[in-house]
C-alpha cells in the first residue's frame, strides 16, 4: 500500500512539475511578439508593413514618413519595451518608485538636474513637423502596450506595469544620451577635490593636458578654494543621512552592506540598479568615444566612398541600438521615395546613424567643454536667494515628490540659478561644500543640453532626407547637442564627396576667463559667465582633402591656428595613429580592408610604457615566466595571449604605487573612469622623483623601484586569480566583455539568465577598442571587465548599398526568451556582420500587415 501511494505521489509530482513547465513555456511564447499575419492595432495608418529578416531586422514600409515612425515605434515596443521602461525611467528620474530605496539618490540627481522639464520644455518649443513625427512614434508604441498578451519578464517579476509612452519621453532620453557623453563636469569636480590636497602644478601631471599641449594658464585655483572656505562637509549631509537611514529610506549614498567577497547582502531585485551607490549617473568614463572614418572614391576599390563608423558606449543588454529599414513611398517633407537603413535608438523615431539612398554618414564624440559649474554663494540672512554680479537674485524653485517602491514619498525642492541647475540639491559636491559654520554654497551647472532648443529630432529629420554632403551639412545647423564628430559621403559627381562636421553648441569665454573651464568658477563674477557660441559656421570641418580620407577618433580635431577654444580634454590620439597608419598602408581601399580595420588589436600606447616592464626587477617566483610571455610583444592584446594581461596588471599597480599616496581616497574612485596612462607617461618620461617616492617609507623611491614593486604586486594578484602557470594566462579569460543588463546583473540568481559576455581582445587604445576597467566589480571582484567598446559597427558603401554591413553587441530582441536576444553576441565578438540592406532576392522571413480595427 505504501508503495502504491508512493508511486502515485511521484507521478502527481511530475505531474505538477511538468504542468508548471508547461505553463511557463506558454508564458513565455506569449510575452515574444506577433511578427507574422495581421495585426489590428488602434490608430495605425494604411498601407503599414513589417518585414522581418531572419536576425530580426525589420524593414518598415509606409506610405509616408509619419507612418514609418508609427511602424518603428511598433517595432521597438515589440521587440525593446523594457528597456525603453527603463529609458523613460531615467529620464523621468523616476527609477526608486519601480528599483526601492537604493535608487532613491540616482532620482534625487536627476530630479535636481531637471532633464524631464528640460524636455518638457523641448516639447512645447518643437516645430510642427518633429513634433508630429514624435506622437506618431509615441502612437504605434503605445498601440502595442494596449495589445499585449503577456508583460516582458522584467515587468512581472518587479511587479509593474508598462505606461503609455509620451512625446516627451523620447526628448528626455535624448538628452540623457547627450550626458552618457558628456562628462566635463565630472573632471571640474575632481579637479577642485584634488585642490583641497595638493598644489595645481601637481594636478596639472595627474590630469595631465593632452600630448604636445602644455597645460591651460589658469589662476592658483587651490588658493581660491581654500579662500572661499571650501573643504568642510556641511551639517545637512549627516543629517539628511541620519534621517534617511531612520527612515528607512537609504537617503544617504550607502549601500547594502557587502560581504568578504565584495557582493552586497541583499539581493531584493527590486533594489537592484546599476550604479545605486552613485548620487549621480555616471557620464564622461575614459574609453566612452567611437572611431569613424571615410574615404574617398578615388582611393576606394569601387570608385565610390566607403564609409566606416564604431560608437563606443555601455555595453548593455538589449544592446543601446537597434536596428531598421525605413523605406517611404512619398516623403511629403523631402523629395519623393525616401529609404534610410542603420542603427535606431529606442525611443526615438529616426534612423540616427547610417545611409539612405543618396548618402552615409557615421558620428563620433567630439568631446568640447560645454558644461561649467558654477559656485553659487547662498545668502545666510535668505537661504532663497543667491549672489549675482548684480547683487541677490532668488532661485527658481520647483517642488517634486519622489515615489519609493517598498517606502515612504520623498518630497524634495530643487532650485534653479541664473547658470542651471543647482546639482548640491541632489548631494554632488557635499563633500567639498560649505563651511564648518554651515552650507554656505551651492553648485549649479550650466550645460547646452538642457537649452529648450537643443533637441536633436530636427536635424535627424534632415539627416535621412540629405541628398549630398551639402544638404547634410545644412541640415546640422540645428544640432546643438552632443557636439559629434560626424562624417559624411555622397554619391555625387564621378566619385562623390567627403567631409567631416563638427555641429554643435560650444560657448564662448571671456578673454578675462582664468579658470578656462577647468574648475567650478564663482557664480558671483561675470568674468566666469558664457557670452555667446561658436558661431554655426565656424565649427570644426574638413571637405574632400587631397589625401583621400578623414577620420576621427575623440582626439583633438584642431589645429593650433583655430581661432575658438573648444576644449581641453581629448581622448589621448593612440587609437587615431593606428587609424591613420591603417588608411596609408596602401593606396586604395575595399569594404573588407575597412573591416579589418575595425578587427584591430594593436596598441601603440603599449610601447610607450611596455620598456619599464621589460626592465622590471623583481624576486618573485613567476618573474622569468613572465618575462618570457612578454618575449615579442609589440602591443598586439589578442585574446588567447597572457602579454597584454601581465601588462594591464602591472600597469595597474604602479598607478596605484605612483599616484594612490598624493590622490587618496579619490585614486580609488576615479579608477572606475580613469586608467591613468597619460600620467603614467609623462612621470615615466620625466622619472618624477616625487611621483615615484613613496609617502608611506621612510627610503626615497625611484620609478625603476616602482616598476619592479609593481610587478611583484600584478604576479601576486594574477597567480591568486589564474593560477602559477603563466603559460595558461589568457588575456581574454580576464577581460570580459560584459552587456549589463538593467536591473537583474546586479541580481545574483538572476544575471546568468540577463546579462551576456564573451571573451574579448583589445583594450581602450586599440582600433577594436575594448575599454580596461581597473576597479573590481562590485558584485564579483573581477578585474580588467570590458563594459565600453563597440555598441555598434557599420560600413557603408556608396558605390553598391547591398555591400553594406552591420552588428550590434547584442541581439535584437530584448526578451531573454528569444533567440534573437544573444544571437550577436558571438559574431560581434568576431567582427562579423549581417547586411545593412535586405535582399529582395532573397524576400523577407516574416511579413506582419497592420491595420486599424
Amino acid at each position: 500500500m505504501a508503495m502504491r501511494w508512493l508511486k502515485w505521489a511521484a507521478v502527481g509530482l511530475v505531474t505538477v512539475v511538468a504542468g508548471v513547465a508547461v505553463a511557463g513555456w506558454v508564458w513565455a511564447q506569449r510575452t515574444l511578439p506577433q511578427t507574422e499575419g495581421v495585426l489590428s492595432l488602434a490608430g495605425a495608418p494604411a498601407g503599414l508593413r513589417i518585414e522581418r529578416d531572419l536576425h530580426g531586422i525589420p524593414t518598415i514600409h509606409a506610405p509616408t514618413l509619419q507612418a514609418a515612425a508609427y511602424g518603428l515605434g511598433v517595432a521597438h515596443a515589440q521587440d525593446r519595451l523594457w528597456q525603453m521602461e527603463t529609458q523613460r525611467r531615467i529620464g523621468a528620474g523616476r527609477v526608486a518608485e519601480a528599483f526601492g530605496p537604493a535608487a532613491l539618490e540616482t532620482d534625487r540627481f536627476l530630479r535636481a538636474l531637471g532633464v524631464r522639464r528640460a524636455a518638457a520644455a523641448q516639447w512645447a518649443a518643437l516645430a510642427e513637423e518633429p513634433k508630429a513625427l514624435l506622437q506618431a512614434y509615441a502612437a504605434g508604441v503605445n498601440a502595442v502596450i494596449a495589445t499585449l498578451k503577456a508583460r516582458p519578464p522584467e515587468y512581472l517579476i518587479l511587479g509593474l506595469q508598462p505606461e503609455p509612452w509620451d512625446p516627451v519621453d523620447s526628448l528626455a532620453w535624448g538628452i540623457m544620451m547627450a550626458w552618457d557623453l558628456g562628462g566635463n563636469w565630472n573632471t571640474e569636480l575632481l579637479r577642485l577635490r584634488l585642490s583641497l590636497q595638493m598644489p595645481v602644478d601637481r594636478i596639472n601631471q595627474l590630469l595631465p593636458p593632452y600630448p604636445g599641449r602644455e597645460p591651460l594658464p589658469t589662476a592658483d585655483y587651490a588658493a581660491l578654494f581654500r579662500g572661499l572656505g571650501l573643504g568642510a562637509a556641511p551639517a545637512r549631509t549627516a543629517a539628511r543621512t541620519a534621517a534617511g537611514t531612520a527612515a528607512g529610506t537609504a537617503a544617504g549614498t550607502a549601500a547594502a552592506p557587502a560581504r568578504a567577497g565584495g557582493e552586497p547582502e541583499s539581493q531584493d531585485v527590486a533594489s537592484a540598479w546599476y550604479g545605486l551607490t552613485q548620487t549621480a549617473p555616471p557620464s564622461g568614463i575614459e574609453g566612452v568615444g567611437s572611431n569613424n572614418w571615410v574615404v574617398a572614391g578615388s582611393h576606394s576599390a569601387t570608385g565610390q566612398p566607403l564609409l566606416a563608423n564604431d560608437p563606443h558606449l555601455k555595453l548593455s543588454a538589449p544592446a543601446l541600438w537597434y536596428l531598421a529599414r525605413l523605406v517611404v513611398a512619398a516623403d511629403v517633407g523631402g523629395t519623393g521615395e525616401l529609404k534610410a537603413a542603420g542603427a535606431t535608438l529606442p525611443g526615438l523615431p529616426v534612423v540616427v546613424l547610417g545611409q539612405t539612398q543618396h548618402i552615409a554618414w557615421g558620428f563620433t564624440n567630439t568631446g568640447p567643454d560645454v558644461q561649467d559649474l558654477y559656485i553659487e554663494e547662498v545668502d545666510p540672512a535668505d537661504r532663497g536667494r543667491y549672489r549675482t554680479p548684480d547683487g541677490w537674485a532668488r532661485f527658481e524653485t520647483v517642488a517634486e515628490v519622489i515615489k519609493v517602491k517598498g517606502a515612504a514619498d520623498v518630497p524634495i525642492t530643487v532650485r534653479r540659478s541664473r547658470h542651471g541647475p543647482v546639482i548640491s540639491d541632489a548631494g554632488t559636491g557635499d563633500d567639498v561644500l560649505g563651511t564648518t559654520g554651515g552650507a554656505r554654497y551651492v553648485l549649479a551647472l550650466r550645460w547646452t543640453a538642457l537649452d529648450t532648443d537643443a533637441e536633436s529630432i530636427s536635424a535627424g529629420l534632415g539627416y535621412m532626407r540629405a541628398r549630398s554632403v551639402a544638404d547634410y551639412v545644412a541640415a546640422s545647423r540645428a544640432w546643438v547637442a552632443p557636439m559629434q564628430s560626424m562624417v559624411v559621403a555622397d554619391r555625387s559627381g564621378s566619385g562623390g564627396r567627403i567631409a567631416m562636421i563638427a555641429p554643435g553648441r560650444v560657448p564662448l569665454r571671456r578673454p578675462d576667463n582664468d579658470l578656462q573651464g577647468l574648475v567650478p568658477a564663482p557664480g558671483w563674477d561675470a568674468r566666469y559667465d558664457w557670452v555667446g557660441w561658436v558661431p554655426t559656421d565656424e565649427t570644426p570641418r574638413e571637405f574632400d582633402p587631397p589625401r583621400g580620407w578623414i577620420a576621427t577618433a575623440n582626439q583633438r580635431i584642431v589645429g593650433d591656428d583655430y581661432p575658438h577654444y573648444l576644449g581641453d580634454e581629448w581622448a589621448l590620439p593612440y587609437r587615431q595613429q593606428r587609424i591613420e597608419q591603417l588608411l596609408g598602408a596602401r593606396p586604395r581601399h575595399s569594404l573588407d580592408d575597412l573591416a579589418r580595420m575595425q578587427a584591430d588589436e594593436r596598441s601603440l600606447a603599449v610601447p610607450v610604457l611596455l620598456p619599464w616592464l621589460q626592465r622590471a626587477e623583481s624576486a618573485h617566483p613567476l618573474a622569468a615566466a613572465a618575462r618570457q610571455a612578454l618575449q615579442g610583444f609589440d602591443g598586439q592584446m589578442a585574446a588567447e595571449s597572457a602579454a597584454p594581461l601581465i601588462f594591464w596588471a602591472w600597469q595597474r599597480q604602479l598607478s596605484r604605487g605612483l599616484f594612490a599616496d598624493d590622490a587618496g581616497a579619490l585614486f580609488d574612485k576615479s579608477l572606475a573612469g580613469r586608467s591613468f596612462n597619460d600620467a603614467l607617461e609623462v612621470v615615466l618620461a620625466r622619472d618624477d622623483a616625487h611621483w615615484c617616492d613613496d609617502r608611506g617609507t621612510p627610503e626615497a623611491e625611484t620609478c625603476a623601484q616602482q616598476a619592479g614593486a609593481a610587478l611583484t604586486r600584478a604576479l601576486d594578484d594574477l597567480q591568486a586569480r589564474f593560477g602559477s602557470d603563466v603559460s595558461r594566462w589568457r588575456w581574454g579569460e580576464a577581460h570580459i566583455a560584459r552587456s549589463e543588463h538593467r536591473p537583474f546583473s546586479n541580481v545574483g540568481a538572476l544575471a546568468r539568465f540577463f546579462e551576456l559576455r564573451t571573451p574579448v581582445g583589445g583594450d581602450t587604445y586599440t582600433v577594436n577598442v575594448s575599454r580596461v576597467g581597473l576597479r573590481p566589480d562590485r558584485r564579483t571582484g573581477e578585474l580588467f571587465l570590458d563594459e565600453h567598446g563597440p555598441s555598434l559597427r557599420a560600413l557603408y558603401d556608396l558605390s553598391d548599398p547591398m555591400q553594406s554591413r552591420v552588428m550590434h553587441s547584442t541581439g535584437q530582441s530584448g526578451n531573454p526568451f528569444s533567440p534573437l536576444y544573444r544571437s550577436f553576441v558571438q559574431p560581434w565578438r568576431e567582427v562579423a556582420y549581417v547586411p545593412l540592406w535586405s535582399d529582395p532576392a532573397a524576400g523577407p522571413t516574416q511579413v506582419l500587415q497592420i491595420r486599424a480595427p
